[in-house]
């Protein structure tokens, strides 16, 4: 097809069949980019579990106890960004599997701390297996040098985006 105007045509650049770059936004191919790649590991990753009977919520919450034990729902809540009624639902799912289970501070009775029970540790050993094999998948290709490089370019990402936000680095 013949160009309309006096602009000249440019060699396509980026596989995506678009020859004009005043047209080609570096930035928000960046993010639609990596908004598919979490889409899609979310997807895989749901996919993999499935048969655990947790979801990816839940599994958050069990992560960060595995770290984290004895944490109070509210400061769990808050360090996961969720609100405290959702993260109460998620906590009665895992409780009535066994999966963790609730005491009162000795602190100060009204607030309840979260626990792994003997069952979620277990729960959390055989998952992190299946992550680390579904992660390995994922990274078929890339060089061990080449997977420190992505670390460190989504780890500055992330700082980025934390500093944009006024919050203090992780």
């Amino acid at each position: 097809m013949a160009a309309t105007d006096n602009t000249p045509a440019l060699p396509d650049t980026g596989g995506n069949g678009r020859q004009d770059a005043q047209h080609d936004n570096w930035d928000q191919r960046l993010g639609f980019l990596m908004h598919d790649v979490s889409r899609l590991r979310r997807k895989v990753f749901d996919e993999v579990m499935k048969p655990y009977g947790v979801t990816r919520s839940q599994w958050w919450v069990m992560a960060y106890l595995s770290r984290h034990d004895g944490m109070s729902q509210s400061d769990l809540a808050e360090i996961l960004e969720i609100g405290r009624a959702a993260l109460g639902g998620l906590i009665d799912r895992l409780e009535a599997q066994g999966l963790v289970r609730r005491a009162a501070s000795p602190h100060d009775r009204r607030t309840k701390l979260v626990f792994l029970t003997i069952e979620g540790s277990g729960m959390i050993e055989r998952m992190r297996v299946k992550s680390d094999q579904m992660s390995e998948a994922l990274l078929q290709g890339l060089s061990i040098d080449q997977r420190h490089q992505l670390a460190a370019m989504l780890d500055l990402v992330k700082h980025n985006l934390l500093a944009f936000k006024g919050l203090p680095p992780e």
